[in-house]
């Protein structure tokens, strides 16, 4: 498959802009993968198919750290493409809106991202280096190449989405699986961060070193509580489902656009 996706939370519908005929293999099917994924909103399967003509490959679920998976086991997905030779990976995920101007179903194309973890020591890429993959000291500074924001931004335009697009944005990654406190958010904002999210990264990451074009889209599913907000409702797993639900069908629409504009 030229193309492959993974799924946020709440986001495996994406698995619907796969065109007939599709096959569909349960992770319990695939050795060395976990059986389940443990998060609502991640079905944990593996959808081929095609958008547009293109061959694609969808992930259904992803996992996470906070499950007690290892680095590599949270990348996976991203080896099985590179094995079957993908040459780009749309990473979708549900988000937390650190940026003011950012509202509950805005969507971003990720251009930068601040990852906490990943710097104290928590990386796909930590132990040996397979030299058949990528390179010892891979830089991540050209991550989200420019080509593929501008398609996703076209693709945006033409579907009349400019009201709830951001065509750049830099995505936090925390570990959880608590939501962050108002401190913590605060200092995420202060670094410069847009969104704030608990996966995505470490795909990136490894997807990155492994030479696989990446965008990244974050659906925004809530908005950050900060000191003054006493008002606001605190975050909760529901809430971002149900932010996804609402958004789910333009973002199929979306991802099949992109993939008609690459």
């Amino acid at each position: 498959p030229t193309v492959g996706i993974i799924c946020g939370s709440g986001l495996s519908g994406l698995a619907a802009t796969l065109d007939g005929p599709t096959l569909t293999v349960p992770y319990a099917d695939i050795p060395g993968f976990p059986a389940h994924c443990t998060v609502a909103g991640h079905k944990g399967e593996v959808v081929f198919g095609s958008i547009h003509g293109v061959q694609a490959i969808c992930f259904r679920g992803r996992f996470h750290s906070y499950e007690g998976h290892d680095m590599k086991t949270v990348v996976l997905p991203v080896y099985v493409m590179r094995c079957l030779d993908t040459k780009i990976v749309i990473i979708t995920n549900a988000a937390g809106g650190l940026n003011p101007d950012y509202n509950v179903g805005d969507v971003v194309a990720v251009s930068d991202h601040l990852a906490l973890p990943q710097l104290a020591g928590k990386n796909p890429l930590i132990g040996p280096n397979d030299d058949e993959l990528g390179p010892r000291f891979p830089a991540t500074s050209d991550a989200y190449p420019d080509a593929l924001r501008i398609a996703a931004t076209h693709a945006a335009e033409s579907l009349n989405m400019q009201e709830y697009w951001h065509p750049h944005g830099t995505y936090c990654f925390v570990s959880g699986p608590m939501y962050e406190s108002k401190a913590e958010c605060r200092l995420l904002r202060t670094l410069g961060g847009d969104a704030v999210g608990m996966s995505t990264i470490p795909e990136v990451v490894a997807a990155h070193h492994c030479e696989l074009k990446v965008l990244c889209l974050s659906l925004i599913t809530n908005k950050v509580v900060m000191e003054g907000d006493e008002g606001a409702t605190v975050a909760t797993h529901a809430e971002v489902l149900e932010a996804v639900q609402a958004r789910s069908v333009q973002m199929q629409t979306l991802v099949k656009e992109i993939v008609a504009n690459l």
